[in-house]
């Protein structure tokens, strides 16, 4: 088992396995058991140094008796002047470095690299003399063994490269990386009800609160988060590997197994991470809650996957294949591509899905997650064997823009052919009105996006030059979001104007219009939509609801009030010029006047105790209103007529309510449930 090596040497060609030290007592190690003679010994250091220049340090006169050390050099010099290696040395380098290469090659199960440094570092050495033996151009003699070391030992070193990269894989755990990526609940469709009548395809919403769609401004958790794909302590061992085999004219050997083996463990993390390999129609066949999921999951894959597996792996790339810059790209690129493929064809299969209104913010997540990314992808293929990849990557995010847009397109159209003839009972808000402006809500979380896929559409240019209640300085300085924004809305306001045409209680279509358009200004005033659409839209809105609410009180309580009118029946004490019978006549008439009045508002108050007004402003504005209509009207009649009906018999009957009870029976009103059946405190 090799310790951690140190940092590798300037030298490209021999990696460091296991320190200088031991580097240079191996090939000492070999320079002694070769060299015959001082000459041999320095033909041996040449040699060797060719491959290290630490080696240079290694002098002959370790191997030989001081006395003998300088006339041997001196005998040396005047042998082989030019310093040139004699064939002798080099071939019995060869031999001894062939000897070792068979030596491996005969015990298959060893692995090389789990030996000790020491041996790691003479196999190394002796795949070198074998290379640069065979690079020299061995002679008849040797050429053939040359041939056959080389390939003995590029075989072992291919496979002890996938054992290094397999055994030394870090596994990648998820739940580290996904803290902040996510958007929170409300950020999404996910708390959209589907139950609803406006469409079984188009969910409707509780009242949610888009303002925290995102949680705030997303925290990048990549920024201090380094992932190494292969331990450390490997790096050099694979380095020196790839090193001898390029060296060797193995490089596309080389890229096969490294590619192989990384595109195999990638496969892996985007497993762990979620992403499963799915077909087209696979995807289009999932239930939207599963797809969901793995909509969100994919959010996170693509940030995971670029800047964490694939800065990984570029790193790797750099460190183990430095070699050759060529071939660095090429494994880059194609040991990654497989694993970005599969990103990019979920991404296409959502983007070809049917269109469907809850699926938007997704798509959008999807859209936005991938454009984030394409710059650093862009960085991490350098050369131009990526333009390919980053082309498809540009091609996958153009149709999920087109998903996005046809989304939209889908739901104006829901939105305008929504015909549900089911009248909603007690005038409350409709649940399509609170569907609709949530969801347009949520949309302005994604206004850089929209705005730039929004931008050129001429349609929406089109429609709003017949805005008449628009202020058109305003308009014209509308967003491309703002634009569309204000279309769906008007389809929505001419849905709810057909929804109203259900009720045969005119007073009750006004409160379904009040509750309805108050509902949609709350939601515009409250939020960014506010700014969007601006003060005049709103102050528009708010003069409709005002007439609403005068055209309820005209319709439903002109009929009561106007039993109260004085028509000059005479003066409340009863007495005064006139016949008897006149005076019956009158009584008579005013009695009439305070039963009918009975019977109306107890009608009114029947039907209008069901009737809802969520919003409790609006609903003690109506009572208050109804109160100041009412109430004098009541009391300035009772006061003048109604001695001439209390004492009599049966007067009870008559006069049934006091104007204390009448302002009890109000409060009761528009709260959505039935009032009580005993409504007087008159004692009779």
């Amino acid at each position: 088992m090799s310790a951690a090596p140190p940092p590798p040497p300037e030298s490209p060609v021999v990696a460091d396995v296991g320190g200088g030290d031991k580097v240079l007592a191996a090939a000492q190690h070999i320079v002694k058991s070769l060299a015959t003679s001082k000459n041999a010994a320095d033909d041996m250091i040449r040699i060797l140094s060719g491959f290290d220049n630490r080696l240079s340090q290694i002098t002959s006169d370790l191997f030989l008796s001081p006395d003998l050390a300088a006339s041997a050099s001196t005998s040396a010099d005047r042998e082989n002047p030019s310093g040139e290696i004699s064939s002798a040395a080099a071939a019995a380098a060869f031999d001894a470095a062939e000897q070792l290469i068979q030596l491996w090659d005969g015990t298959p199960e060893a692995l090389v690299f789990e030996a000790p440094e020491d041996d790691v570092a003479e196999y190394l050495i002796a795949v070198d003399v074998a290379v640069e033996h065979l690079a020299r151009g061995a002679g008849a003699s040797t050429a053939g063994r040359a041939g056959v070391a080389v390939q003995l030992a590029m075989a072992r070193l291919e496979e002890e490269l996938r054992h290094l990269m397999v055994r030394h894989a870090v596994p990648l755990d998820p739940t580290g990386l996904f803290f902040s990526l996510r958007r929170l609940s409300l950020g999404s469709m996910d708390d959209l009800d589907t139950s609803s009548e406006f469409d079984a395809a188009t969910p409707h919403s509780v009242d949610a609160a888009p303002e925290t769609a995102r949680g705030g401004p997303l925290v990048n958790p990549f920024e201090d988060q380094v992932f190494d794909p292969v331990r450390p302590e490997a790096v050099d061992d694979l380095r020196a590997i790839a090193d001898r085999m390029a060296r060797a004219g193995y490089s596309r050997e080389l890229a096969d197994a490294y590619c192989g083996i990384r595109r195999d463990l990638l496969d892996e993390y985007l497993s762990a991470l979620g992403v499963e390999r799915l077909s087209i129609d696979e995807v289009q066949r999932i239930e939207w809650k599963h797809l969901n999921d793995k909509m969100k999951k994919w959010v996170q894959a693509v940030k995971t996957v670029v800047r964490v597996l694939l800065a990984g792996e570029r790193r790797l790339c750099d460190q183990v294949l430095s070699v050759s810059d060529e071939l660095r790209e090429e494994c880059f690129i194609e040991s990654t591509k497989g694993c970005i493929m599969q990103i990019l064809n979920f991404g296409d299969a959502v983007a070809v899905c049917p269109r469907s209104p809850e699926k938007l913010s997704r798509i959008l997540d999807m859209y936005e997650a991938l454009a984030e990314v394409i710059p650093e992808m862009k960085d991490l293929c350098l050369g131009s064997s990526g333009d390919g990849v980053i082309s498809d990557v540009q091609v996958n995010l153009d149709r999920l823009g087109d998903a996005i847009r046809g989304t939209l397109f889908e739901f104006g159209k829901v939105l305008q052919q929504e015909s549900s003839r089911r009248a909603m009972t007690a005038g409350e808000i409709h649940p399509m009105t609170r569907y609709v402006m949530n969801y347009l809500r949520l949309l302005v979380v994604y206004s850089d996006t929209l705005d730039v896929l929004l931008d050129d559409d001429a349609d929406d240019q089109i429609d709003l030059a017949r805005a008449e209640d628009q202020d058109q300085e305003h308009l014209e300085s509308m967003t491309p979001l703002g634009r569309r924004l204000l279309k769906l809305i008007s389809y929505l306001e001419d849905n709810l104007e057909e929804k109203c045409k259900l009720y045969e209680d005119s007073a009750l279509e006004c409160i379904f219009s009040m509750n309805n358009l108050l509902y949609i200004v709350q939601k515009v005033r409250d939020s960014e939509l506010g700014k969007i659409l601006g003060d005049h839209w709103i102050k528009r809105r708010n003069g409709k609801i005002r007439q609403y609410s005068k055209s309820y009180l005209r319709i439903s309580w002109m009929k009561a009030l106007s039993f109260l009118k004085d028509d000059g029946h005479g003066s409340g004490s009863g007495s005064g010029s006139g016949s008897g019978s006149g005076h019956s006549s009158s009584r008579m008439s005013i009695k009439e006047k305070f039963k009918n009045f009975n019977l109306a508002f107890e009608e009114i108050y029947r039907n209008q105790t069901t009737w809802k007004v969520p919003d409790p402003q609006l609903r003690e504005e109506l009572k208050i209103s109804i109160s100041e209509n009412v109430i004098p009207a009541y009391r300035a009649f009772l006061g003048r007529y109604g001695s001439q009906v209390d004492g009599g018999r049966n007067s009870g009957k008559y006069i049934k309510y006091t104007p204390e009870d009448l302002e009890s029976q109000l409060s009761d009103l528009f709260e959505g449930a039935p009032g009580s059946a005993n409504h007087s405190r008159r004692r009779t």
